[in-house]
């Protein structure tokens, strides 16, 4: 049963050079349990994405549909999604953790306002130590305020709010980005077991390794747009957009490989291009490629790129 639809999302922002397409037509679907994994360069528009579901893009417009539990999220006002969605339903893991917490409150304090603000009415104080013994903190963390923590700490303070009220979907932007090696492990086994236990997640994040843990599906970001779409078995040993097949080459293997870079810069998102926007950075450009490539079917989702437009 799909929970989740995503059909024809685009986000831009407002800028004095003109709107600024960080997220353009984007496309995908969630059943219940599975997870996504949103890789791409800096910039290609993943946190836009997530700001988006969740309904925070500052200065920005969302267009297209977002369709959660058979209802139109786009649709409904400011007011109604707040009750409804907004932390009961999706919660996001913000990727800056230190401008996430408020520096004149303690830890305590702001977990029981998110608490009062949704209006929960059972033993606050067991659920907020249930979610901080979660993510490995102890009880004295809630007494201090967020310029006494570390930033692993302060990281890990910000996944337990968002898995407070048990949402169904988390978004989660660099979740393990400010924390160390150990901290990261027991992170990422934290998202496994919640996963077990039926909660789905888009993961954003540059490890390509992190999503093969948790996500059933992926989607790779470039230029706004999500050029390749399918689940994660197929990414990975069959990747079908060059950017794909780049990104893979990139990563460091046991095997001893040297790892290969993507020549080149991501282009402009202040002017939407009306060419493949990856074609200054490809080995395999063809004459169509100075088009925009719409979506072709894969196996498992699609890929836009004009080698396959007959396969």
């Amino acid at each position: 049963m799909v929970f989740l639809e995503i059909n024809g999302l685009s986000s831009r922002y407002s800028s004095s050079k003109g709107p600024v397409y960080a997220v353009d037509d984007v496309d995908f679907s969630l059943e219940d349990g599975e997870s996504i994994g949103i890789a791409g360069e800096s910039a290609c528009g993943k946190s836009t994405l997530g700001l988006s579901l969740i309904r925070m893009l500052s200065g920005g417009k969302t267009t297209g549909k977002i369709i959660f539990e058979d209802e139109s999220l786009l649709d409904l006002t400011e007011s109604d999604f707040d009750k409804k969605f907004r932390w009961k339903k999706i919660s996001m893991i913000f990727q800056g953790a230190m401008n996430s917490l408020d520096p004149v409150f303690t830890i305590d304090e702001q977990f029981i306002e998110i608490l009062k603000q949704h209006h929960y009415e059972g033993d606050l104080h067991k659920l907020i130590l249930d979610a901080i013994s979660s993510v490995s903190l102890d009880e004295h963390v809630l007494k201090k305020y967020p310029h006494e923590l570390s930033g692993g700490m302060k990281q890990r303070v910000i996944i337990a709010m968002a898995l407070l009220l048990k949402p169904k979907f988390v978004i989660a932007d660099e979740p393990t980005t400010a924390l160390d090696v150990l901290i990261q492990a027991q992170i990422v086994n934290l998202l496994k077991n919640l996963k077990k236990d039926g909660m789905s997640f888009m993961l954003i994040t540059h490890d390509l390794a992190v999503l093969s843990e948790i996500a059933n599906k992926i989607g790779i970001m470039y230029g706004g747009q999500m050029v390749e779409f399918g689940s994660s078995e197929e990414i990975y040993k069959n990747p079908k957009h060059p950017y794909t097949q780049g990104l893979l080459k990139s990563i460091p293997t046991l095997k001893g490989d040297i790892p290969k870079y993507i020549k080149g810069i991501p282009p402009s998102l202040l002017d939407a291009p009306t060419e493949c926007r990856f074609i200054d950075r490809c080995p395999l450009v063809i004459e169509k490629c100075k088009q925009l490539p719409p979506k072709f079917k894969t196996d498992t989702g699609y890929v836009r790129c004009w080698l396959y437009e007959d396969k």
